[in-house]
């Protein structure tokens, strides 16, 4: 199977290039720093897979991600990461993303997961999913997007401009988020909703 794998760290990239050269059936015919690095080398190589750090420069794994869904790419998509957030993986499943990976795991985890990918099956760590199944995002989509709108610095009036609903209404929301964040208050709220990657 062809891979190409992105990510921003050169001396991790160097050593999962390395490491996956020597099985069998892996070829690395790429690497790239950035998401964007990234999507010319899908586009120009045509992979079987890509491996796709979270968090890069210019675009991210999931930028990545969506895009190849989008632009309908044959290259299916494993994502590499240190961070347990629920709203990730929840994005990652809605670009079609096949594998969803701790960083750290062993060699041997990584080659037998983009296998499983490859065969048209999904693969997610253990941890994550113990992770994700336990911090199911509680806020519904307006609440999200007025949160959104707090973070963004506008008032209670400028929000209900925005969204055709009164003040009165808008502070109902408001209260309902802190409550299901167990928040002290809207500073706290978006951390809290940020922290678990629930305002993407």
């Amino acid at each position: 199977m062809k891979v190409i794998i992105a990510e921003d760290q050169g001396m991790l990239r160097g050593a999962l290039s390395a490491l996956l050269d020597l099985e069998g059936d892996i070829n690395v015919i790429g690497q790239a720093e950035n998401g964007e690095h990234a999507l010319e080398l899908i586009q120009k190589l045509t992979p079987d897979l890509c491996i796709l750090d979270i968090e890069m420069p210019r675009l991210t794994g999931l930028d990545v991600a969506e895009i190849i869904k989008e632009s309908g790419l044959p290259c299916k998509v494993v994502i590499l990461t240190t961070f347990s957030r629920s709203g990730y993986f929840q994005r990652a499943m809605r670009a079609g993303v096949q594998g969803f990976l701790l960083k750290d795991a062993p060699i041997e985890e990584l080659s037998a997961a983009l296998r499983k990918v490859h065969g048209g099956g999904r693969a997610v760590s253990p941890e994550l999913a113990l992770t994700f199944w336990d911090a199911q995002n509680p806020l519904t989509a307006k609440e999200q997007e007025i949160l959104k709108l707090i973070s963004q610095g506008l008032s209670a009036n400028e929000m209900a401009k925005r969204l055709f609903l009164s003040s009165g209404t808008i502070r109902n929301y408001v209260s309902e988020i802190l409550q299901k964040l167990d928040a002290k208050n809207r500073i706290d709220a978006i951390a809290i909703a940020e922290k678990n990657g629930w305002l993407n």
